[in-house]
């Protein structure tokens, strides 16, 4: 079992950043690939950002690209999602999720282990 637990949500206005924690717990982290995921009202969860277990390799959703980054300290068991240049478009909640493997995907069912959620919310 891995448990995921996210920090950093919270309220900013439109331009501002946040920064986003996912810390884990249980099996050893640098065996599973990490990603980022958001679900506002109304929508399907979508793909933000995802990282290799080494963090060699990282993608983005195109809605991010450039504004975002996505980043992990194995030595801390922790991955990152810097956020710049928000926008209210980027109001959702925000969960981490855990791969097992060397290489994340974009598909949400392909995680096996998903955090509870932080809260985005940018307002105009």
């Amino acid at each position: 079992q891995v448990q995921l637990v996210e920090s950093g949500g919270g309220l900013v206005q439109a331009g501002g950043s946040l920064r986003l924690s996912c810390a884990t717990s249980g099996r050893t982290f640098s065996n599973y690939a990490m990603g980022w995921f958001r679900q506002a009202p109304g929508k399907e969860r979508e793909f933000v950002a995802a990282i290799s277990w080494s963090g060699g390799s990282t993608y983005y959703a195109d809605s991010v690209k450039g504004r975002f980054t996505i980043s992990r300290v194995n030595a801390k068991n922790t991955v990152y999602l810097q956020m710049n240049s928000l926008k209210v478009e980027d109001t959702a909640v925000y969960y981490c999720s855990a791969k097992r493997g060397i290489m994340p995907t974009m598909i949400p069912e392909e995680y096996d282990y998903w955090g509870q959620g932080t809260q985005v919310t940018v307002s105009s």
